[in-house]
């Protein structure tokens, strides 16, 4: 009997601001395969993003609980979308993604920040021993990083 085949789905996860700017490019992506999005919640409305997470910031007192509230939140996005594919450009929003990629042999994608030309970022360091495809968009980034594949920039 043969197995029927959906398309891959896509989670796509990043951080407010710049970050967010660079994944939004890859739309088109997540239109031609079945893709969700996920951010930070801003005083600014984001349309396309599907699910918002609690903003978190590691100089923030309330970070450890935030990142509970995200972690949770996170395992019930992914029971309920079950994604093939995470992407992400980072940070600290990205990272139960991250682990739930690995906990169940997924594919992670990391793109490093396009602000970061000439240093490491650290959810890059972070996230880059798990990475099945890490991708750079300075080529002088990919001294940092031993896997990294240069891509170009996403802006």
């Amino acid at each position: 009997m043969a197995k029927h085949k959906r398309k891959p789905r896509l989670c796509f996860v990043s951080s407010s601001g710049a970050h967010w700017e660079q994944l939004r490019n890859l739309k088109p992506l997540a239109e031609k395969y079945k893709g969700f999005f996920v951010t930070e919640k801003t005083y600014y409305d984001e349309p396309m993003s599907n699910y918002f997470m609690l903003q978190t910031d590691l100089k923030d007192k309330l970070m450890p609980l935030k990142m509970l509230y995200n972690s949770i939140y996170a395992i019930i996005i992914w029971i309920k979308e079950r994604p093939d594919f995470v992407i992400t450009t980072g940070t600290m929003v990205a990272y139960p993604f991250y682990l739930l990629a690995i906990l169940f042999r997924k594919k992670f994608i990391f793109i490093e920040t396009f602000g970061r030309a000439d240093m490491p970022t650290v959810a890059g360091k972070m996230m880059h021993k798990h990475a099945d495809l890490f991708i750079v968009q300075w080529e002088s980034q990919k001294k940092y990083y031993k896997k990294a594949v240069y891509g170009g920039r996403l802006y």
